[in-house]
């Protein structure tokens, strides 16, 4: 059984119950973890709330991670309550509707400037903000998908989103791994999220997936979430800037 007893962790994305970061928050606390859980607004806000049995497991901040102030706040509190992060998970991705429904080459500057900034540029702002918070043996996980190592054209401007963020990360496991530190990403299959529900033909991409995939079924949000917690762990000791794959093999394989 995965134990986090006495580690402390900061959860950004938690948005409802089909969000990712919520199946995550919920096994982590699950083992024991405190929580500090970072959510947009104030109807998520009063969802996360329902993650928590007591007061003493953690608490739930509003922050737009794109705002700076937002965010430093939001650490100042980490400080004050615990004065250490053992582990991070980044589960934002944000993209404008329309671009993301029309040919990536019409895509506008400020579209691809703004989902860069929240989806991608945020991983190194968290870090950034709250690095001499991070304990000698911190973990930083963040999600991703498939589109960005193959052009999956539903997937349209997210796809070079993810792939600068999975840059990001071989980068910052490079520049934090003699610190003792770790950062990976899950690359998680397609998923009934609030995210997703954007993304268009993501309906009939799911039914397709869940066909072609050697398991011959898609994957559930918690299936995605025991891995994100066994890279939090100190199980997952040995792994850094890696993406591990939770589509049941399905960036193995090809339909022809």
């Amino acid at each position: 059984m995965l134990d986090l007893k006495g580690k402390v962790g900061l959860v950004f994305g938690v948005a409802n119950h089909r969000s990712i970061a919520w199946s995550v928050a919920q096994t982590l606390l699950n083992a024991g973890a405190e929580l500090a859980l970072s959510v947009l607004d104030e109807r998520a806000q009063k969802k996360a709330q329902a993650l928590f049995q007591h007061e003493s497991q953690g608490m739930v901040e509003q922050c737009d991670i794109s705002q700076i102030d937002q965010l430093k706040a939001l650490i100042h509190k980490i400080k004050q309550r615990w004065g250490r992060i053992d582990f991070i998970v980044h589960s934002i991705a944000f993209a404008d509707i329309q671009a993301l429904k029309n040919p990536i080459s019409t895509c506008s500057r400020e579209a691809y400037l703004q989902a860069m900034d929240i989806s991608a540029f945020s991983l190194l702002s968290i870090v950034n903000e709250s690095r001499e918070l991070l304990s000698e043996q911190a973990s930083i996980v963040t999600l991703s998908y498939l589109g960005a190592e193959i052009a999956i054209p539903s997937y349209g401007l997210m796809g070079p989103v993810k792939a600068a963020l999975e840059a990001e990360v071989r980068y910052l496991a490079a520049e934090l791994g003699s610190l003792g530190m770790r950062a990976n990403v899950v690359s998680a299959g397609p998923l009934k999220t609030l995210a997703a529900s954007a993304i268009p033909g993501f309906k009939q991409h799911l039914k397709e997936v869940g066909t072609s995939n050697p398991r011959g079924r898609g994957i559930e949000h918690q299936e995605v979430a025991n891995v994100v917690c066994f890279l939090c762990s100190s199980m997952s000791s040995g792994i850094n800037g890696e993406v591990i794959h939770v589509d049941a093999g399905q960036h193995a394989v090809r339909a022809f």
